[in-house]
């Protein structure tokens, strides 16, 4: 089986998570974290959900599956251990064509998740088509500790920059050379370092006044809602 890569956008659509356990409760949390409307049904939701139910995030349900429960969703989840229902998961999904991924279990699936190393807007995903979910998790691990937190905040920084590039009528198309110099330059190693004054040096250099870390990152959070 060769699976066609993707990533999907799923704000604001409703997402089903069909068992409560620890597998079930890491699957909402992911969904509701990319912005997902999700949904939880269990018998027996973990404390985790059941906080995340009182406070609004989620909708839980605390009840046996029923096979009208994939109607109108974007997605279902299935992690139960009941291998009978979770084929009545894959099954109902099948019925009203939406997408269905059922936990370890790739051959009633017509999609599967990766292992995922997420900082900030960088996702990087490793898969290895269902054959060894073992080795996926440890090249994930590998890069957790080659990838660290420095690469969200260039991507936020990167992204700051973009924005006011546009904002001045700046061709799109001009933008790659100027975000090239930057890389190549090792802005990512500057700001692992916390070297602000190279920082804005290195901002000034290639792309002239008017562009600090310390403005950039603040006029960009306002308008985005995010934290600094």
């Amino acid at each position: 089986m060769k699976y066609y890569p993707i990533n999907l956008d799923i704000q604001n659509r409703r997402c089903l998570v069909v068992g409560a356990g620890l597998v079930g409760t890491r699957k909402a949390i992911t969904l509701l974290n990319c912005g997902a409307r999700v949904t939880v049904v269990s018998p027996d939701p973990t404390p985790q959900l059941k906080k995340l139910a009182a406070k609004g995030s989620i909708q839980l349900k605390e009840r046996s599956y029923r096979s009208d429960d994939v109607d109108k969703m974007f997605l279902v989840i299935g992690a139960t251990d009941d291998e009978n229902l979770n084929r009545q998961i894959s099954k109902d999904a099948e019925r009203v064509n939406i997408l269905c991924n059922i936990a370890d279990r790739p051959e009633v699936c017509n999609f599967i998740l990766p292992a995922i190393v997420s900082r900030g807007d960088l996702a990087i995903t490793v898969s290895t088509s269902g054959k060894s979910p073992a080795l996926a998790k440890r090249l994930r691990l590998d890069l957790e500790k080659k990838f660290g937190e420095e690469y969200a905040d260039f991507l936020r920084l990167m992204g700051a920059i973009r924005d006011k590039l546009l904002s001045q009528a700046h061709e799109p198309e001009a933008h790659k050379a100027l975000f090239n110099r930057l890389i190549d330059n090792d802005l990512i190693g500057l700001i692992k370092a916390k070297k602000t004054k190279e920082i804005n040096a290195l901002l000034l250099e290639v792309l002239g006044k008017g562009f600090k870390i310390e403005d950039l990152l603040t006029e960009f959070c306002m308008k985005t809602n995010e934290k600094l």
